[in-house]
């Protein structure tokens, strides 16, 4: 390890659905966060690391911020805002729109609490001309005092590896805080349960992703084979939402079995044999009690 080795603690936050899964997953290299069209994926703060011969960075991917509806709305908010006293540089993400917004303005009223340096990354600037991606620029250097601002399109790639050269400039010398060849600390069978939360977020009507929520009852080893068992449950709030989760005849529970389990077996490295039951518990999201059991810490909801 070099004499001059750098570390430090990054958080990715912005508003629902601006891409930051994505980022997080470009920069790694790998899929560990669920990525989806639909705003307020991410439910829990998901820590992953990259680790060069120059320092290793720990990115937080947060929960979007938004205006919370229910008792996970809330945990996702707190978990979201928590982060900004826990690290070393905030990345704010953002779409590139042309004046800041109410939930920017949010967000900005967050950060002039914290003296943490703050990153601006304009993200999807793949979707706009560059003399657009000036005045994107020119409307957030009003809003707020930003350590640097960094145009990129994530979902292409575009101008992401400029965003860990930046960052080391910001991070102390400090130690090695995890394995060089670790790339998260989400245990298996949290990434597998949010793999097959995604296929469900791909696949349901608009309304129903947001309630629900996947959980692991066994995963297990095959002895003598190559073969992991999971029996998975998805759980929904209500009657009509179980029999569009199932689909005629099984469909969709199928379809979303059929893709989760790819996305399981490229993760694990081994043939996946899956089975999915779906559950109805009623107004789980506003349960303390649920939210602890489907994985949701109550210490970070208080």
């Amino acid at each position: 390890m070099l004499n001059n080795f750098k570390s430090g603690f990054v958080t990715i936050i912005g508003r629902p659905n601006v891409g930051k899964s994505t980022l997080m997953n470009q920069i790694i290299g790998q899929k560990i966060a669920i990525m989806s069209d639909k705003p307020q994926t991410t439910r829990n703060k998901i820590r992953t690391f990259i680790t060069t011969e120059e320092g290793q960075i720990i990115f937080i991917d947060t929960p979007g911020i938004h205006k919370p509806k229910h008792k996970l709305g809330e945990f996702m908010n707190k978990t979201a805002l928590d982060t900004f006293r826990e690290v070393d540089v905030v990345l704010w993400l953002v779409e590139p729109d042309m004046k800041v917004g109410k939930g920017d303005e949010y967000i900005i009223e967050q950060l002039q609490r914290v003296k943490t340096p703050v990153i601006l990354v304009i993200n999807k600037i793949d979707k706009i001309s560059k003399d657009e991606i000036l005045q994107v620029i020119a409307a957030y250097k009003d809003a707020y005092d930003f350590a640097e601002i960094i145009p990129i399109s994530a979902l292409k790639g575009e101008n992401t590896e400029d965003i860990t050269k930046i960052l080391f400039q910001y991070l102390e010398e400090g130690p090695q805080f995890f394995d060089g060849d670790m790339i998260t600390d989400q245990p298996e069978r949290q990434i597998v349960a949010e793999l097959i939360r995604e296929k469900a977020l791909h696949l349901l009507q608009q309304e129903i992703p947001h309630g629900i929520a996947v959980v692991i009852d066994r995963m297990k080893d095959r002895s003598n084979k190559d073969i992991v068992d999971i029996d998975a449950t998805i759980i929904c709030e209500r009657d009509s939402h179980k029999g569009i989760i199932i689909g005629k005849q099984g469909t969709m529970l199928k379809k979303i079995g059929t893709r989760a389990r790819i996305d399981i077996e490229n993760l694990l490295g081994s043939k996946v044999n899956l089975k999915i039951w779906v559950k109805i518990k009623k107004n789980w999201r506003d349960s303390d009690f649920l939210l602890k059991n489907y994985g949701f810490n109550k210490k970070d909801m208080d």
